[in-house]
């Protein structure tokens, strides 16, 4: 009977979280670089994978005006999308927002996959999010550049300094008020934001520096988890980075054997016997951060960490810790825009193996194709154009499967490929991981090892006339504009 009275419990205070009162919120403005475009607003769905999604759209009108209104039930953080470009502002239930949106920063060169833009504030009222977490970024940034110049050289002033602004603010914004703890209204959520923030500045100090359990206990063991905040979700990705390396030998075995047996059970169990972890709902949160974080490694089973994963997604007690694991097994086993390209091994014609890290800091553009196909061979034309147009700063690579094919109709089309070429078998994990169904197919991958676009235009028209031709002319000049001032 107990066990059912906690288990209700638990259940109630989840469901609470997500069962607030809705209240409208109005987005309007202009947007003069935007006419007859869309202009999406995203929500954030959590800060580990970053996924968004879009809850609310309108179109910019000929006078340059758009308005969007939609509900939430909480402070958040939230993108603004207009064409390829990205804003971000804070939005509070009930609160209007009226704001320009400009094309870019003059000083900032174009980027093929979308800008980071600012918003301007028509009419801000002080007593708003936005308002107060300006103030006090401004506040923090006159700090920092009036004394970061002495945390080399004096560690000890630097220290002393850091601690009496912290000790300003805390005073300022009566921190150390927890009566509003468990509110996710504006007020107890920029407080969590001013406190999160502070916190990550006990990083930057060499001097009077709190250790790992200090900074649990003063923190984080007391606070709300503030899945919407921000500032509180970068810190504690900061603070559990990588954590299953930093775990005693015993424990990380422990987690490793629960890995193989795919039982979440197990490795929550291990990850108890870390101090850090003893909050239940915080404890699975870095659970299915810490086995993401190791799905590139090699050191436990990938197929074992997406069963792990899909298990706190189908079966979590705390509802945002499932979102979490839903997207970090999709972020993991679908190849999304700025998500990490999944490595390959292949074999060229001269049996020299290559892998993704050969081609570290280039673009790669993978070109998937078959060579008895007369739709894939009329591309190859206009392709090989745009390489010669482009193959000081992109990598070209083309895989193609391993079949019988007409001698003559596959050495011509084969050799005529001036860049390398890889003949891959079926079983090779490149073409599941790469989502590849049809021929031709095209991803391209920045020089960190990140997805750019999948699938990448080709060199072909699409249904909108586009080709891979702009892409590549902007990495082209951002790369000699990079060239010209190390010069």
């Amino acid at each position: 009977m107990l066990k059912k009275l906690v288990a209700l419990l638990v259940i109630f205070t989840v469901n609470a979280t997500y069962s607030q009162d809705s209240k409208a919120v109005t987005v309007k403005g202009y947007a003069p670089s935007y006419v007859g475009q869309t202009i999406a607003i995203h929500e954030i769905e959590d800060y580990f994978s970053n996924k968004e999604a879009t809850i609310a759209s309108a179109i910019v009108q000929t006078d340059s005006t758009f308005s969007v209104t939609f509900n939430i039930n909480e402070t958040q953080k939230i993108s603004i999308l207009p064409a390829k470009n990205k804003a971000f502002l804070y939005i509070q239930p009930g609160a209007t927002y009226d704001i320009f949106l400009p094309e870019k920063d003059a000083f900032e060169p174009y980027r093929p996959e979308g800008n980071v833009i600012e918003v301007t504030f028509f009419d801000l009222d002080s007593s708003d999010i936005n308002f107060k977490i300006l103030q006090f970024q401004r506040w923090s940034d006159e700090f920092i550049s009036s004394y970061y110049h002495l945390k080399n050289i004096q560690p000890i002033e630097f220290a002393k300094k850091m601690d009496e602004f912290k000790g300003i603010i805390e005073k300022e914004y009566k921190l150390r008020d927890t009566s509003e703890m468990n509110s996710t209204e504006p007020k107890q959520y920029f407080k969590t934001f001013v406190r999160f923030s502070i916190a990550a500045s006990d990083n930057i100090q060499f001097a009077a520096d709190r250790n790992r359990f200090e900074k649990h206990d003063f923190y984080i063991k007391f606070a709300p988890v503030a899945y919407r905040n921000d500032a509180y979700m970068n810190y504690i990705t900061k603070f559990y980075d990588k954590i299953i390396p930093r775990l005693s030998m015993e424990t990380n075995n422990r987690v490793y054997l629960g890995v193989l047996k795919s039982s979440p059970t197990l490795v929550m169990r291990a990850l108890g016997a870390e101090y850090t972890l003893i909050n239940l709902r915080i404890r699975e949160m870095i659970m299915v951060k810490a086995l993401s974080e190791q799905f590139y490694t090699n050191d436990f089973p990938q197929t074992n960490i997406l069963t792990l994963l899909d298990s706190v997604a189908n079966h979590s007690l705390f509802e945002a810790n499932a979102v979490i694991a839903k997207n970090l097994s999709e972020r993991l086993s679908e190849m999304v825009a700025g998500g990490k390209a999944q490595d390959f091994v292949l074999k060229n014609d001269k049996n020299e193996i290559k892998t993704l890290t050969n081609f570290r800091r280039k673009y790669v553009y993978l070109h998937f194709y078959d060579p008895a196909s007369s739709n894939n061979v009329q591309e190859l034309g206009p392709l090989k154009q745009i390489y010669e147009n482009y193959k000081e700063d992109i990598i070209f690579l083309t895989i193609y499967p391993d079949k019988v094919y007409d001698s003559l109709v596959f050495a011509k089309n084969i050799q005529s490929i001036p860049w390398e070429k890889f003949k891959t078998d079926n079983s090779n994990p490149i073409w599941s991981n790469y989502k590849i169904q049809t021929y031709p197919s095209y991803v391209l991958i920045d020089g960190f090892g990140y997805v750019v676009a999948a699938p990448a235009l080709g060199p072909m028209p699409d249904g909108t006339y586009q080709t891979i031709d702009k892409t590549f002319f902007m990495i082209q000049k951002i790369k000699k504009e990079l060239r010209d001032n190390n010069r």
